[in-house]
């Protein structure tokens, strides 16, 4: 049976579609609830707000929609990051 919840990275937002995609904690171990670029040996790759955060993201999302400008993906993740465990 195929797993319907989606992941998502709960610092940056993306998804977490497969195993190589999860940051790690102190002793290596997959952590679920980050991605590798936001999360590595336990703690967060960078010190930043959340606006600085989906500053950052804003490129990556429309590259990955296309059909999406700056400012939907923008209105989008002011949105959503609050919900995230990293910016609640």
């Amino acid at each position: 049976m195929m797993e319907c919840n989606m992941k998502f990275c709960q610092s940056c937002g993306m998804p977490l579609m497969e195993e190589g995609m999860f940051g790690t904690n102190n002793d290596g171990s997959k952590n679920e609830d980050y991605c590798v670029y936001c999360y590595e040996k336990g703690s967060f790759k960078d010190d930043m707000t959340m606006e600085q955060m989906i500053q950052f993201c804003i490129p990556h999302m429309v590259k990955a929609n296309p059909d999406i400008t700056e400012e939907q993906a923008r209105k989008s993740m002011e949105e959503f990051f609050p919900t995230l465990k990293r910016w609640k």
